[in-house]
């Protein structure tokens, strides 16, 4: 890439040093949130939303608790324009949430929306006007001094307030300096001064003033230097709601957004799954969800993440990417051997130790939180899987608690199986190749029958009758210090077997009359290997033996 000297700094540090906010560890309370997915975001569908999927679009964000709502610009289109109405008339606005409107600083595009907002109760409405005062649009596209471009916004800001006059309203106001991130911090800060003393804004009916990094232009931390020079600098900032909608054209929106409410801002405009112009708005649900992994209430309520996520898609045709930060299909799925074992473990160490606080290793938040489940989203079985992950599945879906260096055999089984048929394992693909590996290996060698007899100073006999491949069944008797030893030397005595019994283990599988039990048997050669078998009967000594002659059949 041979042109990287064409680009140069557009961006405008601060006249003073401006560096409190990295003072700051973590943001201690939620932002007002307002959400532009109905605006921001329509307008960058490549088939924008109909007045029917923006109605249920905008049912759902009042749903999660939006109080904000930015549903369109009325005098853009006449779908806009009926949205509104639709809205209004059909009275879907609650007391408590507050629709945003959005128009340029144009005479003709703000009559024109307050026409939309006719019959609205106005304390539920905001106005938003904007025009754009970079340095880059003063030159290139309107030519315009300095003094010009503010005096668009001072007409603008005048207008808004004569017509809210004139109509009896208590509208709000809002202002955004558009471009802010290209504009010198001095002249944004001289120009939001100027609309401020238009309006003359009161704690009690606050103004909001905007800063929107329309084009991600800066580091994150140079971009929280402007907002805390505005944040320190503006008038009536008692009575201003300083506001941040950034975009992600660096990939930095998020960060933007967290610099910038450590640096001041009281408020964040912002997309679900960050869908926007271009690289797209600021992700509020990243956002939101930050802020509960670190304790603080985020005011929002996310806890159907699947069901949002279902609504958004079908309402923009848009996906939420797998990776998109707890959201994903695969945000909290772990494949790597040693993220499931550390997985598994933490979570049973959190539920019997710690369960009122989550430090679960690889897991940021409890993924039953967002509505998700361990069992379908946490722990994914594939070729780079291990014993913990293939041991957490089985026991959790099937109860099946395996001797941990059974789980070791079992896990190369998956991986093996996985990679040769290059896909992940469901569950019950596990369960079968578990059964094919471990439980009911009938060959080369059988038993047909075991009768016992209890000897003096706790020895058993056995008598066994088995077979090797076609051979007749032959009967052996054998002692030993319990059943399946004695089993186990008879047939080490028929056949000249050489290994150790050196596991065995048993558990319940289901709590019932009729209950199954599983027998899980190890055997050790002379070249140090060990081989696995295991079975489930509801009689335990039958388990037991098959699970031995499995064993010895793996061999």
């Amino acid at each position: 890439m041979k042109n990287y000297s064409r680009y140069m700094r557009q961006y405008f540090m601060p006249p003073v040093e401006c560096l409190d906010w990295a003072k700051k560890e973590f943001i201690e309370k939620a932002p007002k949130w307002c959400s532009v997915d109905l605006r921001d975001g329509n307008q960058a569908l490549v088939i924008p939303m109909s007045l029917e999927q923006k109605v249920e679009f905008y049912k759902m964000l009042v749903k999660i608790g939006f109080k904000e709502i930015e549903i369109g610009f009325p005098a853009a289109s006449e779908t806009e324009f009926e949205f509104l109405r639709k809205l209004i008339e059909d009275d879907l606005i609650p007391d408590d949430v507050s629709v945003q409107v959005l128009t340029q600083a144009r005479e003709h595009i703000i009559k024109r929306t307050f026409e939309a907002l006719e019959g609205i109760n106005s304390k539920n409405a905001i106005v938003h006007v904007y025009n754009s005062t970079s340095y880059a649009q003063r030159q290139q596209v309107f030519k315009k001094s300095r003094q010009e471009i503010k005096q668009i916004a001072i007409d603008g800001a005048q207008l808004l307030l004569d017509l809210t006059e004139k109509a009896g309203a208590e509208y709000r106001f809002e202002y955004s300096p558009e471009s802010f991130t290209g504009t010198e911090p001095e002249f944004s800060l001289e120009v939001c001064n100027a609309v401020l003393d238009v309006w003359k804004p009161t704690p009690d009916r606050k103004a909001i003033i905007n800063l929107p990094s329309t084009v991600e232009l800066s580091m994150p931390h140079v971009y929280a230097s402007q907002i805390e020079y505005m944040h320190k600098n503006m008038i009536y900032r008692d009575a201003v709601e300083l506001s941040l909608h950034p975009h992600n054209d660096r990939g930095c929106g998020v960060s933007d957004a967290e610099l910038g409410l450590l640096a001041g801002a009281d408020r964040i405009e912002g997309t679900l799954f960050g869908n926007g112009e271009r690289t797209g708005n600021v992700d509020i649900v990243t956002l939101a969800m930050n802020e509960y992994s670190h304790g603080v209430d985020p005011m929002l309520d996310l806890s159907d993440m699947p069901a949002i996520c279902e609504v958004y898609e079908n309402c923009t045709g848009m996906t939420v990417d797998p990776r998109s930060p707890y959201a994903g299909a695969l945000v909290f799925a772990a494949f790597s051997g040693s993220h499931q074992d550390a997985i598994a473990k933490g979570m049973s160490w959190n539920e019997e130790k710690d369960p009122d606080h989550w430090t679960v290793p690889y897991l940021p938040i409890d993924p039953k939180d967002v509505n998700r489940t361990y069992d379908a989203d946490v722990i994914r079985i594939n070729s780079q899987s291990g014993k913990g992950g293939v041991g957490y599945v089985l026991e959790k879906f099937y109860g099946i608690n395996m001797p941990p260096k059974m789980r070791e055999t079992m896990g190369y089984a998956a991986k093996d199986l996985s990679d040769h048929l290059h896909k992940e394992l469901k569950p019950d693909e596990i369960l079968s190749l578990f059964k094919e590996t471990f439980e009911y290996i009938e060959a080369p060698y059988q038993i047909h029958g075991v009768h016992f007899r209890q000897l003096e100073e706790g020895q058993i006999e056995a008598e066994v009758n088995s077979k090797y491949k076609e051979n007749d069944w032959v009967k052996t008797y054998a002692v030993g210090n319990g059943r399946l030893d004695a089993v186990s030397n008879a047939l080490k005595q028929q056949y000249g077997l050489d290994y150790q019994l050196t596991t065995y283990q048993e558990h319940a599988l289901e709590m019932s009359s009729k209950s199954k039990a599983i027998a899980y048997v190890g055997l050790t050669h002379p070249d140090g290997h060990i081989s696995w078998g295991a079975a489930e009967d509801s009689d335990i000594i039958r388990a037991s033996i098959d699970a031995l002659v499995t064993a010895i059949n793996n061999a």
